[in-house]
């Protein structure tokens, strides 16, 4: 299998760590609203490399973290007259739903960077002993950037490059010894969250975080390191310059960044008009067809959104659902029948193995998941030529079993649920009106979300409550 190394900017073979075993350390959201559609790409990309690595026989420790104190949670947080904490446990909450219905599956583990503050404060401490960052004298810590030799090796830019074409991100102030050194620990501000420290109570920065979260869940040296491509500079950046000043070690082997997810053709941003939230995309498709979508391109491309593009992604995937469909049927028909397979059906069945290496051979070229769907498409056009009611039981279960196989990689889900009857529907509905009524409101914000999970999308109006199917 080889992987693109954004370190070394060529495709390389995986060697792991350790035979067998691969540590990979996923950048997650900050969560302070709605993950939006940008946020998905990474979630789904790397969960479908995660699968593929189980799939060929790796046991992958997957740690993803939850950025849940930053300036957006407080702001957050003080516009809506709450603790910070309590919108970070909300939206954390809506993040897994929203991961759950895209079928990414959890982390092992999924860090929250509040939970790791003495961490945080013992690997700044080993920074400032080992002469690589100080304390100025409001209590903020920063990193010392020109200490560091490899510095800018991820972006490929050297330290002059980086001043002269990120001006932006430069944070002049006198009490930096140089205006490109970064923060390790902010000092605390009145009405912000913060934790005592040996410089003062106050609260990490951003990149202190991950580089913790790694080495605690998964150790100072790792498999895989990855995220989207607008992390490289400065986060990944910073991470590597702090985690390997501090352990002496490599940080990670591997860099991996998802390209950039464009709408229309455009930069996705509030002021255009054009961002979108998962669960707004959840109103209009399945949320099967987003995940289709993202892996209908190669994850390190730029991806268009558009609805002519989400309309392929749904008929494209309807083509592989439908042969699933058709298998199950058949199978549900012979379901009594012990046959074997003919010598016919057993060549047919052999032959059918071509589109599963041609599935191999795309994820193990740094997993290429558009041309892994176009051999499930092959595989689909072969089952849709060669299985008929005469074809044997052993036969469509053999290849219902690899065309599982291979969706399952995908995180393709091949069973549909069976669609619920308006009676339940309008059921739960006057449940949950009730539970409203008797303000249970986690009765009746549960009664919303298992109908949401299968598709039946609630809209509170004057008028009542209306529904439609998703």
């Amino acid at each position: 299998m080889k992987i693109y190394n954004t370190l070394t900017r060529q495709k390389e073979e995986f060697i792991p760590i350790e035979e067998g075993k691969v540590r990979m350390y996923v950048c997650g959201p900050t969560v302070y609203n709605l993950i939006h559609i940008g946020n998905a790409r990474p979630m789904i990309v790397f969960d479908t490399f995660r699968r593929y690595m189980e799939y060929k026989g790796y046991d992958v420790n997957y740690v993803s973290n939850f950025t849940d104190v930053d300036d957006k949670i407080i702001k957050k947080a003080q516009e809506e007259g709450l603790d910070a904490a309590e919108v970070s446990r909300r939206y954390i909450a809506e993040c897994k739903k929203d991961m759950e219905g895209m079928n990414v599956r959890p982390a092992s583990v999924h860090p929250l960077a509040t939970e790791e503050i003495d961490g945080m404060k013992a690997m700044i401490s080993v920074l400032i002993e080992k002469g690589y960052a100080y304390a100025a004298a409001d209590g903020t810590v920063y990193y010392r950037t020109g200490k560091f030799k490899d510095y800018g090796k991820l972006s490929h830019k050297n330290l002059e490059d980086l001043q002269a074409g990120h001006r932006d991100i430069k944070v002049t102030g006198e009490l930096k010894e140089d205006p490109f050194d970064f923060v390790l620990w902010k000092p605390k501000k009145e009405g912000e969250p913060s934790w005592d420290s040996p410089w003062g109570p106050g609260r990490p920065g951003w990149h202190i975080e991950c580089s913790v979260m790694s080495k605690k869940y998964l150790g100072e040296t790792i498999d895989i390191h990855a995220g989207g491509e607008d992390l490289i500079f400065p986060h990944h950046e910073n991470e590597i310059a702090q985690s390997e000043a501090a352990s002496g070690k490599e940080f990670a082997r591997y860099w991996m960044h998802n390209g950039f997810l464009n709408i229309d053709n455009q930069k996705m941003s509030k002021s255009k008009g054009n961002f979108f939230t998962v669960r707004e995309i959840a109103d209009k498709y399945d949320l099967q067809v987003l995940r289709f979508f993202m892996l209908s391109a190669h994850y390190r491309s730029p991806l268009n959104f558009s609805e002519e593009l989400m309309q392929a992604a749904k008929n494209g995937l309807e083509r592989i659902l439908t042969a699933a469909e058709y298998l199950t049927r058949l199978l549900k028909m012979k379901e009594n029948t012990e046959d074997e397979m003919t010598s016919q059906e057993e060549s047919l069945y052999a032959a059918s193995k071509e589109y599963q290496d041609k599935f191999e051979a795309a994820m193990d070229d740094d997993c290429n998941t558009a041309d892994a769907v176009s051999a499930v498409f092959e595989l689909v056009k072969f089952i849709n030529t060669n299985v008929s009611e005469q074809s044997s039981a052993a036969f469509a279960q053999k290849l219902n079993d690899r065309l599982n196989t291979l969706c399952g990689v995908l995180g393709i889900l091949t069973e549909k649920e069976e669609e619920m009857l308006d009676e339940e529907i309008e059921q739960l509905i006057q449940e949950r009106q009730e539970a409203r009524k008797n303000r249970d409101f986690a009765r009746a914000d549960q009664i919303r979300d298992e109908l949401a999970a299968k598709g039946i999308l609630l809209k509170d109006t004057r008028q009542g409550v209306t529904w439609k199917r998703a």
